[in-house]
């Protein structure tokens, strides 16, 4: 199938100047906090999220107080820095720092989870079919090994109402319905779910709830205080710009007494022992710890602008793309065009055909970064918008999708 844009109708596209209404000159300066390759025009960062460049001094800070002087650093240095990141950290998704701990991202945090819940024969962990494959993987390999089993429930797909999500999760409970582990923002299809909803119904179900949230910090205002959830695991390199390799578990205090780390060691540097379920968590052997302790540096960089307005410009920037790609695909995005659905990722199908090479294309002929998702036998784009996407990368990127579609099929062999 080969998909064409008229003439007429690309500059109609191209000549459209949605983004007026947007504060342009503070966003290009804070565009400038960003250092990327000549020629980069970076839209994922859902997937990656790239750190700006006061972040990456504040975490080379920490490193050079690390290597220049290690002992002095581990013995007198790295708890009393441990406990201010959290606290800082603890006040933005709104709990106490003791009910959070430091892990290398969402994936180690959902790891401590399935390494500490006992299941029993023919028990049922409850996905949705939106959830993070890597997700699917580790409670596929935890039921696997305690006999007992994953259940998905499929949501609707494209999504009207949210009382069609929360249907679909709840009727696939059983009796055997041990915990429910959704996603708060999900990956591949950047869907806003109703989750105090959720929490709430599967809490009145006696059913323990695992939330996978890495998309949700900074996107979404959240307090983990007011939120009924057994445990919350996140990622701060990604809405948050923290560094890479930065996370947290987020665990209820009726649960913390049942948890320990995955990797067992010291907790604390001796002669210090470990007490509370958090301190098991302090020293996991001899690390680099300076990703975290440049986690308040990611939140007074993101303060600058104010955590309100950056949700508020980064939806509209979503916005604008979002007509934009589908005056351009001539399809319609799955989602209702609310705030409730989509934050800063904006996702719209591409029509019909394979496109499994675009990716790939759009990197290697323009060096535009923007991940193309099959989900469910559609090919989607999935664009992230933050406080270095500006105008011009969209209008890139649409000019490059409009000679894709010109070439369509052929453009995949013709590099």
């Amino acid at each position: 199938m080969i998909v064409t844009c008229d003439s007429g109708k690309l500059a109609d596209i191209m000549s459209k100047n949605d983004f007026e209404h947007l504060p342009l000159t503070e966003l290009r300066r804070l565009a400038s906090n960003w250092r990327f390759p000549g020629g980069t025009v970076y839209l994922n960062h859902g997937s990656f999220g790239a750190t700006p460049t006061e972040v990456r001094l504040a975490k080379r800070r920490w490193q050079d107080r690390l290597d220049d002087q290690p002992m002095n650093f581990f013995v007198r240095e790295f708890e009393p820095a441990f406990h201010t990141a959290r606290e800082t950290l603890s006040t933005l998704v709104g709990t106490s720092p003791e009910n959070l701990v430091f892990v290398e991202n969402a994936t180690a945090a959902m790891n401590i989870v399935a390494h500490n819940l006992h299941l029993e024969k023919d028990d049922e962990i409850l996905l949705t079919d939106h959830e993070y494959g890597a997700v699917r993987r580790i409670w596929d390999r935890k039921t696997r090994r305690e006999g007992a089993r994953v259940v998905e429930a499929e949501l609707p797909w494209p999504v009207h109402d949210t009382s069609e999500i929360i249907k679909a999760i709840f009727s696939r409970v059983t009796s055997k319905t041990r915990m429910l582990v959704v996603s708060h923002i999900t990956s591949a299809t950047a869907l806003i779910l109703p989750i105090h909803q959720i929490c709430q119904q599967a809490k009145s179900l006696d059913i323990l709830v695992c939330v996978d949230g890495p998309h949700a910090i900074a996107q979404e205002e959240l307090s983990l205080n007011d939120l009924p959830c057994d445990f919350y695991t996140a990622s701060c390199h990604k809405w948050l710009c923290g560094p890479l390799g930065t996370g947290f578990l987020y665990v209820h205090p009726e649960h913390q007494s049942s948890i320990s780390p995955v990797m067992q060691s010291w907790g604390r540097l001796l002669p210090a022992i470990p007490k509370r379920w958090d301190e098991e968590f302090y020293w996991s052997g001899t690390r680099d710890p300076s990703g975290y302790l440049a986690i308040p540096a990611a939140i007074d960089f993101m303060n600058l602008i104010g955590l309100n307005k950056f949700r508020m410009i980064s939806h509209q920037l979503a916005q604008v793309v979002r007509h934009r790609l589908e005056s351009l695909t001539g399809e319609t995005a799955w989602v209702p065009d609310d705030r409730e659905y989509y934050g800063c990722m904006t996702e719209v199908p591409l029509p019909e055909g394979d496109w499994s090479e675009l990716q790939n294309w759009l990197w290697q002929q323009h060096g535009i970064e923007v991940p193309i998702i099959h989900f469910k036998g559609h090919w989607f784009i999935r664009v992230s918008c933050h406080l270095h996407t500006l105008p011009e990368h969209f209008e890139q990127l649409f000019a490059a999708l409009a000679e894709a579609f010109e070439r369509s099929p052929d453009f995949q062999s013709s590099p």
